[in-house]
C-alpha cells in the first residue's frame, strides 16, 4: 500500500486515508436521505406538525451552512485530521441521542448539533484527500470520494425505508452508531498524519459571527417564502449580511475567508461560482419529477423512487471514471463538458408533457447523472489546485457552502414559481396543467443557470497570467 511521508510525523497510508474519508462521506448523505423517509413515522409517534417536521431538515441544513467555513478555517489552523476526527465523534454521538429522542423539539435540537459534526467532516474530508494525494492521482481519489457521497444518497431511502418498516424510525439513527464508531476507530488507527498549514494564526471570530447571522437570515427567508412578504425582507437582509461579511473580511489580517481568493484568483472564483450555479440548476429537478411521475404519470411512490434513483446511481458509477479523466486531461475542460451535459438534459426536460415517453425520462436522468459526475470531482480538483495549501480547508468549506447555497437557490426558485403559477393550490387533477407549466418554466430557469455556469467554466480556461497561487 502506498504511503506518503512528506510531512512531519509517521507515514500516512493513502489507501487508508481514502477509505476513512469515504466511509464518513457515505455516512453523512446516507443519514440525510434516510431521515427524509423517516419523517412521516417521526411525526406520527411524536405528534409533530408539518412545520416541525420541516424544521428537522432545516435545522440540519442551517447548522451545516453556518459552520462550514468556520470548521474549514479551524482545520487549517488546528489540524484537518483533528477537526475531521472530532466531527465523526459529534455526528455519531448525536445519532445515538436522536435514537433516544423523547420529543420533536429534541429531534430538532439534536439535528442542529449533528449538523455541526457534518460541517466538520464536509469541510475537512476533501482537503485531507487533497493533502495526501499528489496532483496526478488527485482526480481519481476525489472521484471515488464523490462516488461514496452519491452511494450514500442512493442507499439512504432504500435501506432506511426497509429499516423503518421493520424496526421503526429510531433504528435508522441506531445504525449511525456502528458506522460512526468504525470510522472513528479507522481514523484513530490509520490516519496518523496532521495537516495545519495555517498553524499559529488567530481565528476570525467576528467574521465568523457575521457570516453565521447572514446565513441564518437567508435560510429563514428561503424556508418561509410562501408565508408572507416578510420572508423577502429576511432574504434581502441575508444578502446584505454577506456583503458586510465580505467588507469585514477584506479588512481582517487573518480572515475566516480570504476574499482575495475571490478577487484576484480568477480560477478559484469562477470555479466556485460554477459550483453554485450547477447545484442551483440540478437540485430542484428531483422535486419536480417526483410530483410529475406520481400526479401526472400516475406512478406509485415505489415506482417513482426506482426511476429517480437512476440519476444518483449514474453519478456514483461514473464519478471515479470522471476523476481519472481529470487526471489525464485538463480538469476544467472535463468539468465544462459535464455542465454542458446537464444543460442538455435540462433543455430536453423543458418540453415535458403528460405523453413524454419513459425512454426520454430515462435519458434525462442519465444525462443529468453523468453530467454531474463529470462536473463535480473535476471542478473540485480545479478549485483545490488553484489555492495555496494553507487555504485548502477554507476552499473545501467554501465549495460545500456553494453546494448548500445552490440548493437553497434552487428551492427558492421553485417556491416563487409555485406561488406565481399555482397560487398556493396543491397538485391535483384539476391543477395538473398549472403544475406542468410551473415545471416547464422552472426547468427552463435551471437550464439558463447551467448555461451561465458553462460560461463561467469557460472563463477560467484562459491562460492564467499570475505566477503563483493565492
Amino acid at each position: 500500500m502506498t504511503v506518503i511521508t512528506n510531512h512531519p510525523g509517521p507515514p500516512v497510508s493513502r489507501g487508508a486515508t481514502l477509505f476513512a474519508v469515504c466511509t464518513a462521506s457515505f455516512l453523512m448523505p446516507f443519514m440525510l436521505s434516510g431521515v427524509g423517509v423517516a419523517l412521516p413515522s417521526i411525526g406520527r409517534e411524536l405528534g409533530a406538525s408539518a412545520i416541525q417536521l420541516g424544521l428537522v431538515e432545516t435545522a440540519y441544513m442551517l447548522s451545516v451552512s453556518i459552520f462550514l467555513l468556520t470548521m474549514g478555517r479551524l482545520g487549517d489552523i488546528h489540524g484537518r485530521r483533528r477537526v475531521f476526527h472530532f466531527g465523526i465523534a459529534v455526528f455519531t454521538i448525536t445519532g445515538g441521542l436522536l435514537a433516544q429522542a423523547w420529543s420533536i423539539q429534541a429531534v430538532i435540537g439534536f439535528r442542529f448539533l449533528q449538523g455541526i459534526g457534518g460541517a466538520m467532516i464536509a469541510s475537512t474530508g476533501m482537503a485531507i484527500v487533497v493533502s495526501v494525494f499528489p496532483p496526478e492521482q488527485r482526480g481519481r481519489a476525489l472521484g471515488i470520494t464523490v462516488a461514496c457521497v452519491y452511494a450514500g444518497l442512493s442507499c439512504g431511502p432504500f435501506i432506511g425505508g426497509a429499516l423503518i418498516t421493520a424496526l421503526g424510525w429510531r433504528s435508522l439513527f441506531y445504525l449511525s452508531i456502528p458506522l460512526g464508531v468504525a470510522s472513528f476507530i479507522l481514523v484513530s488507527w490509520k490516519l496518523r498524519g496532521e495537516w495545519a498549514d495555517a498553524k499559529g494564526e488567530p481565528f476570525d471570530w467576528k467574521g465568523s459571527l457575521v457570516y453565521a447571522m447572514a446565513i441564518i437570515l437567508l435560510v429563514f427567508g428561503a424556508a418561509n417564502l410562501g408565508h408572507g412578504r416578510g420572508s423577502w425582507g429576511f432574504l434581502v437582509a441575508g444578502l446584505a449580511g454577506l456583503v458586510i461579511f465580505a467588507v469585514v473580511e477584506a479588512g481582517t489580517d487573518h480572515p475566516v475567508l480570504n476574499v482575495s481568493l475571490l478577487q484576484h484568483n480568477r480560477v478559484f472564483a469562477l470555479s466556485s461560482l460554477a459550483a453554485l450555479l450547477n447545484y442551483a440548476a440540478t437540485f430542484g429537478v428531483t422535486f419536480f419529477f417526483s410530483l410529475y411521475l406520481q400526479f401526472v404519470k400516475g406512478m406509485t411512490p415505489q415506482q417513482t423512487g426506482s426511476l429517480l434513483i437512476l440519476q444518483p446511481v449514474a453519478q456514483a458509477v461514473f464519478s471515479p471514471l470522471c476523476g481519472r479523466l481529470a487526471d489525464r486531461y485538463p480538469a476544467a475542460w472535463v468539468a465544462t463538458a459535464g455542465m454542458a451535459l446537464c444543460a442538455l438534459g435540462l433543455g430536453i426536460s423543458v418540453s415535458i408533457s403528460p405523453s413524454t415517453p419513459f425512454a426520454v425520462l430515462v435519458t434525462i436522468f442519465l444525462l443529468l447523472g453523468t453530467g454531474f459526475a463529470l462536473f463535480s470531482s473535476p471542478n473540485m480538483s480545479v478549485i483545490v489546485g488553484s489555492v495555496a495549501p494553507r487555504y485548502l480547508g477554507v476552499a473545501s468549506g467554501l465549495v460545500a457552502s456553494m453546494r448548500t447555497l445552490g440548493m437553497m437557490t434552487s428551492m427558492t426558485i421553485i417556491t416563487v414559481l409555485l406561488s406565481v403559477f399555482m397560487k398556493g393550490h396543491s397538485v391535483t387533477g384539476e391543477t395538473r396543467a398549472d403544475f406542468l407549466l410551473t415545471m416547464q418554466v422552472g426547468l427552463a430557469c435551471f437550464c439558463l443557470l447551467c448555461i451561465v455556469g458553462i460560461l463561467c467554466s469557460i472563463g477560467r480556461l484562459r491562460p492564467v497570467t499570475q505566477t503563483g497561487k493565492i
